[in-house]
C-alpha cells in the first residue's frame, strides 16, 4: 500500500491522535503534573458535570477529504449534537491522546509552547456553560443558564445565539510559570501572545477538520471578551481570546 493510499483509507478522527479507548484510565498515573496547572473553575450549584461518553476513534472522511471540505459556515440550526458527538467533538478538539507526552506529563491532540497545555476549553451549551476537563473526559459546571446571546461581540443575532454549541477559547498565563521547560519566552509577555495565539489556532483547527469528518458547520470568530469574563468569573491571569461555534448546518450538504 502506497502513501497516497495509506491516507485516503485512514479516517480524520484516527489521525488526529493515536488513542485508546480506555485512555482516560491510562493517564491517571500522569494527572498529577496537569491537576497541578489545570484551572480550577468556580462549580455552579445549578448544574451538574457531564460525564462525557468515550470518544470513538473511528469513523468520519479521511484526512484528505475532510480537509478538501474544511470551510466556514456560519448558517447553523438549533439542533442538538447527540451525547456521543459532543464527546468526540471535544477529545478531537483538546482532548487527551496519550499518557506520556513531552515532559513526562499527558499529551493532547494539540500542541502548546513547551506542552504547558496553557488553553482553558469553556464549553457553552442551552442549558449552561462547562469547562472541559480533559484528563476526565467530562464537563465541569461553570454557569448556569444560557449565555450564548452573550457571545456576540457586536450585539448579532443568528446562528451565533441559537447553535447548540459554542466554544469558548481562554488562556491561563499562569501556566506559563508551571511548565517544566522554562525556557525564556515562558516568562516574555510578548511572546507569550505568539505562543497562545499559535495555541489557540491549532486546536481550532482540530475542530474544522472534526467538523468536516462529520458534515458539521463550524464557524471561528471573535467575542465579547468583557462580557464572557465577567459571567465565567475569570482570574487575573485568565484571559478570553476567541470562540467557535459548531453545530449542524441548516443546509445538508449536497
Amino acid at each position: 500500500m502506497n502513501r497516497r493510499t495509506f491516507l485516503k483509507s485512514v479516517p480524520a478522527l484516527t489521525l488526529l491522535a493515536a488513542a485508546t479507548p480506555n485512555l482516560t484510565e491510562a493517564v491517571k498515573e500522569k494527572s498529577d503534573s496537569y491537576n497541578d496547572a489545570v484551572t480550577k473553575a468556580i462549580p455552579s450549584p445549578d448544574l451538574q458535570p457531564i460525564v462525557l461518553l468515550p470518544p470513538q476513534m473511528d469513523g468520519g472522511k479521511s484526512v484528505l477529504a475532510a480537509l478538501k471540505e474544511r470551510k466556514t459556515t456560519r448558517d447553523i440550526r438549533d439542533e442538538k449534537l447527540s451525547p456521543q458527538m459532543l464527546s468526540n467533538l471535544l477529545w478531537a478538539a483538546w482532548g487527551v491522546n496519550r499518557k506520556s507526552g513531552p515532559f513526562g506529563q499527558i499529551g493532547r491532540t494539540a500542541a502548546s509552547a513547551s506542552n504547558s497545555q496553557e488553553i482553558d476549553l469553556y464549553v457553552v451549551l442551552p442549558e449552561g456553560t462547562y469547562i472541559y476537563d480533559a484528563v476526565a473526559h467530562h464537563l465541569n459546571p461553570v454557569v448556569a443558564g444560557d449565555l450564548r446571546p452573550k457571545v456576540s461581540a457586536h450585539g448579532r443575532s443568528g446562528s451565533m445565539t441559537i447553535a447548540p454549541v459554542i466554544l469558548i477559547y481562554v488562556v491561563d498565563i499562569a501556566k506559563y510559570s508551571k511548565s517544566r521547560l522554562q525556557e525564556p519566552g515562558m516568562r516574555d509577555a510578548e511572546i507569550q501572545k505568539s505562543y497562545y495565539n499559535v495555541a489557540t489556532g491549532l486546536i481550532a483547527g482540530n475542530v474544522y477538520l472534526f467538523a468536516a469528518s462529520q458534515d458539521l458547520a463550524a464557524w471561528f470568530h471573535n467575542c465579547n471578551k468583557p462580557a464572557l469574563a465577567a459571567e465565567l468569573t475569570l482570574r487575573p491571569t485568565q484571559r478570553v481570546l476567541y470562540a467557535q461555534t459548531v453545530g449542524l448546518p441548516a443546509k445538508s450538504p449536497a
